[in-house]
This record gives structure tokens, C-alpha cells and sequence, in this order.
């Protein structure tokens, strides 16, 4: 990436969300018949075969591998924060956004506040006009009940 220095901590991380945004995202495609486990579909990944940063892949790695374990407490507490929304009816942008981002903040270090700005970042990014304003609604409901 131009004007990225070697060893920038943040931009690597980035490029590492956006990587586990992206094989997150490629779930909804998944063959059901066929069904490949989450492990199998990060490494047959496109966007992670034509990723030079090994750790970016790395990162990105750690990130799918923990949404995956944390899943279903995860998409419990969307539940609780979706006021009449069905994970169902979640777009799978968001959705994938909310499950990455809600990961960071329940089950990392990460501070929420950068947790939250990451998940806005990727919104303006892969999502449409409303998805960041329904992305930080949810997180910020998360980010009270955490207390953290």
C-alpha cells in the first residue's frame, strides 16, 4: 500500500480487518452441500492468497478463527442490540462488520472506541449510506453494556 511504512502496527491491522471482513463476508457463499469449515475457506481465500503481508494474513487469521469459535455469543448479543431485527434480515455487509467488530471488543484487548471506528471504517468501505449509522448504533449499544 502506498505511503504505508514498514512496521505501522495500525495499517497492517487494518488491512488485516478488512481481510477477515472479506473472508467473513465469502461465508454467505459457501456451498451447503459441500460445507467447508472456516479454516478451509481462509485458506482458499482469494484475498488471502494475493495478501503479500504475512502478518496481515496472520492477524486476519486470528480474527476469523475467533469470530468462528465465539459465534454464537456473539450473535446472541446482536440479538439483544437489534431492536425487531432477525439476524436473518441483517444484510450480510453488516452483519459480517457486526460479528468481526463485536469479536474485538467482547473477546480482545482492543479498546472499543477503536473497535467501533474500525467497524465504521469498514462500513464506509463495503457498505452503503446506511450501514454505518446502523453499524455504530448496535456497537454503541454493545459498548455500554460491556462497561469497559
Amino acid at each position: 500500500m502506498a505511503g504505508m511504512k514498514k512496521g505501522n502496527r495500525p495499517g497492517i491491522r487494518r488491512v488485516g480487518r478488512t481481510l477477515a471482513f472479506q473472508v467473513l463476508y465469502s461465508m454467505r457463499f459457501r456451498d451447503a452441500k459441500n460445507p467447508m469449515d472456516m479454516e478451509t475457506l481462509f485458506a482458499i481465500s482469494p484475498s488471502v492468497l494475493d495478501q503479500e503481508s504475512e502478518t496481515a494474513r496472520e492477524f486476519a487469521h486470528a480474527l476469523v478463527m475467533g469470530v468462528d469459535a465465539n459465534r454464537e455469543a456473539i450473535d446472541k448479543t446482536i440479538d439483544e442490540h437489534t431492536q425487531h431485527w432477525k439476524i436473518a434480515r441483517i444484510a450480510i455487509v453488516e452483519l459480517s462488520i457486526l460479528r468481526l467488530s463485536l469479536y474485538e471488543m467482547m473477546f480482545t484487548d482492543i479498546p472499543v472506541k477503536a473497535a467501533i471506528n474500525e467497524a465504521i471504517e469498514l462500513s464506509k468501505t463495503f457498505g452503503d449510506e446506511k450501514s454505518r449509522s446502523f453499524v455504530n448504533g448496535i456497537l454503541d449499544g454493545v459498548a455500554k453494556s460491556l462497561n469497559k
